[in-house]
């Protein structure tokens, strides 16, 4: 297959899928909705965050919009897009590609790959997400796009899709500086790749919620490039659960971690995207400009046990259940005039351990009004439900069927709705004359 990929059919791709989120996570990309803890939690890092991974909520941040470099973190960009791109169809984990003089030569974390070796996409994209492979990252990046520049390019056009800050920017897929790249720097952009800790964790959230087959590279404590190689490649996640045995690493082992990203630059510092799931929820915790590579791993440990020991997920409105504001829709055409309606599915928020929450519950009808037939489940309105500054919308959807009613019936309605509007023409005029 050529390494070359219709780029504005990738845009496209990446843009559907980025647009298309649910409802229900309409408010993650509006930080300023968010109501984020800031205690002290005495971390080293420069910035941080919390985010659940499911809601978009902020639990708690530190300086989470300053610029800085991320270092290999910014290769999540890298990985959802490669994972967006074989999720269309364009490529496929098993293709083979064959490493540029660029991805041989490129310095930095990996050093697997020679120049014109063949390796499959899902070999290549398991060195980038486990050994956090700068080489493997260069070869899927201009597998993907014909060019380093032009998945850049890519790269910053997902950036804004998603909603990062709009000062944030990628001039390379894997994070190296401008300086490290020596030769190979772009030509067609200027500064270093900067983002924010919001940034890392908004990022991270779409690809846990888009590609969960992430977590199985992502998790993967150690693997061999190749067979026949004498050592494997060691993840650079020292709090993987699956280093609970291992001596080295067994005191930063953290239960139920399974990803996702460090980084480490002379001009970064130590970073670290983090991601862990205990009693159902998931947690997304960021660390950047850490002054040490255990350092990072203990500031994460800190975000966790303060994320999980004070929060947790609970549901404010159940499935199937009433808003009170609107029981039924006005339907047209049917045996009757209304339908009764439900919610279509759980409305959940993050909320303090013990907290009972307070929430606001509206509900509208559709702009246009449905005729019958009705089935059960059909879309006939939306409820907001907001609490502590932020909002959910679900559907709200009929709970019974309704069957068109009769000509004869819709007959004698329309003209019992004829007089009663005449009537109340009337009576209105004669209250007005008196």
């Amino acid at each position: 297959m050529s390494g070359r990929v219709n780029k504005s059919k990738v845009f496209g791709i990446i843009g559907s899928s980025v647009l298309s989120l649910s409802m229900l996570q309409v408010f993650l990309y509006a930080p300023e909705a968010q109501a984020a803890e800031t205690v002290d939690l005495k971390l080293t890092a420069k910035a941080g965050i919390i985010m659940e991974a499911s809601t978009g909520q902020v639990l708690w941040e530190m300086n989470a919009d300053e610029l800085l470099p991320p270092a290999s973190m910014s290769k999540m960009m890298t990985e959802y897009i490669v994972m967006e791109t074989i999720k269309s169809g364009k490529i496929k984990w098993e293709d083979v590609v064959t490493t540029s003089r660029y991805a041989a030569d490129v310095i930095g974390s990996g050093d697997l790959l020679a120049f014109q070796e063949k390796s499959t996409v899902r070999d290549l994209f398991g060195a980038m997400s486990i050994y956090s492979g700068n080489d493997a990252t260069v070869a899927l990046a201009e597998f993907v796009a014909g060019s380093e520049d032009k998945f850049v390019e890519m790269m910053n056009a997902t950036a804004k899709k998603m909603g990062l800050n709009p000062k944030a920017q990628f001039v390379n897929s894997t994070g190296l500086s401008r300086a490290d790249l020596g030769k190979y720097q772009p030509a067609n952009t200027t500064g270093e790749t900067m983002m924010t800790a919001r940034d890392a964790a908004i990022l991270a959230s779409h690809i846990v919620n888009e590609h969960k087959e992430i977590l199985q590279f992502s998790s993967t404590p150690s693997k061999k490039f190749r067979e026949s190689d004498k050592s494997p490649m060691i993840n650079w996640n020292w709090m993987l659960e699956g280093n609970k045995d291992n001596i080295n690493f067994r005191p930063y082992t953290y239960p139920g971690v399974d990803g996702l990203k460090t980084g480490h630059t002379d001009e970064a510092g130590y970073c670290f995207t983090g991601t862990a799931v205990k009693d159902g929820m998931r947690l997304i915790t960021v660390v950047m400009n850490t002054p040490s590579e255990p350092q990072r791993f203990l500031d994460t440990r800190k975000l966790l046990d303060y994320g999980f020991n004070n929060y947790e997920i609970k549901p404010v409105l159940a499935a199937k259940s009433e808003v009170e504001s609107m029981k039924v829709a006005k339907i047209k055409k049917g045996i009757k005039t209304e339908v009764p309606v439900v919610t279509e599915s759980n409305v959940d928020f993050v909320v303090k351990k013990g907290e009972a929450p307070q929430i606001e519950v509206t509900a509208a009808g559709l702009d246009q009004m449905k005729a019958a037939p009705i089935k059960t489940g059909d879309v006939l309105g939306t409820a907001t439900v907001k609490y502590a500054g932020m909002e959910k919308k679900v559907n709200l959807v009929a709970s019974q069927d309704m069957e068109k009613g009769s000509w004869f019936r819709l007959f004698f309605r329309a003209i019992k709705n004829f007089f009663g509007d005449v009537f109340s023409g009337i009576a209105s005029g004669l209250k007005n004359l008196f």
